[in-house]
């Protein structure tokens, strides 16, 4: 009756404490892939905020303009976001109508629009970027903890301790393992942390606020139809 009860209760133990391990693996793998697909969906945001510096740069008309409007925002190059400029521009972004009784203030209102949908978007774009490396960090803090509180080595010296039948204590909790095949299974299982920079998301651009460049932008705006004022037209047609 002793033995049978306590084999019953070695029995319990085991099951109670591998079943906790796997749940708590199955939630900290959940998590991890939540995180890449929230990674997907960041960079995806990033190119639709892309395409609005794209738009902005499109409206420069000329590169000897484009590298004024560069050197106004503080755009780095390279970067991510110079790249995006560098693309031929797509209507994949909703169309800018202004109004004004003058062709040259109807262009400049154009481009002072446009930098303001773009500040808008890289706003949201930096806040959805400090919500995932946020959500990263949470992550990596539940894998030490899982690493801490589930040591796979003493999780499987514990289990080889208990009392129960030698052939199971064998085959089952690894008494035939070598010291060398436990570590390698430690390594196997082992989770390791999530690493920001590997998911590849780009850094969200710190613009000027618009009060502090309008003056500039409404007198780049101004040489820009200036210098091609057909092209400018064409642009607001």
């Amino acid at each position: 009756m002793d033995e049978d009860l306590i084999s019953s209760l070695t029995r319990q133990i085991r099951e109670d404490v591998i079943q906790n391990y796997l749940t708590e693996r199955r939630l900290i793998g959940l998590q991890a892939e939540d995180l890449g697909q929230r990674a997907d969906e960041t960079r995806t945001q990033a190119q639709k905020t892309g395409r609005r510096l794209n738009r902005l740069v499109h409206l420069m008309i000329h590169p000897e303009m484009v590298r004024k409007l560069y050197a106004l925002l503080n755009i780095p190059q390279p970067s991510y976001w110079n790249d995006c400029s560098q693309d031929n521009f797509s209507r994949g972004v909703r169309f800018i109508r202004v109004r004004a009784f003058r062709e040259r203030v109807r262009f400049r209102k154009l481009i002072l629009e446009a930098y303001h949908r773009l500040i808008t978007w890289m706003n949201k774009y930096r806040k959805v970027c400090d919500e995932l490396e946020a959500d990263c960090r949470a992550v990596n803090l539940n894998i030490d903890k899982f690493h801490n509180n589930y040591d796979l080595l003493a999780i499987l010296g514990f289990l080889r301790s208990l009392d129960t039948v030698a052939l199971e204590r064998k085959y089952m909790m690894g008494e035939n393992f070598t010291a060398e095949e436990m570590a390698s299974v430690d390594r196997n299982l082992y989770i390791p942390l999530v690493n920001f920079e590997k998911l590849a998301i780009p850094k969200a651009l710190t613009l000027p606020k618009e009060d502090a460049v309008e003056h500039e932008l409404s007198a780049l705006a101004d040489e820009i139809y200036h210098r091609y004022e057909n092209k400018a037209r064409w642009l607001m047609m």
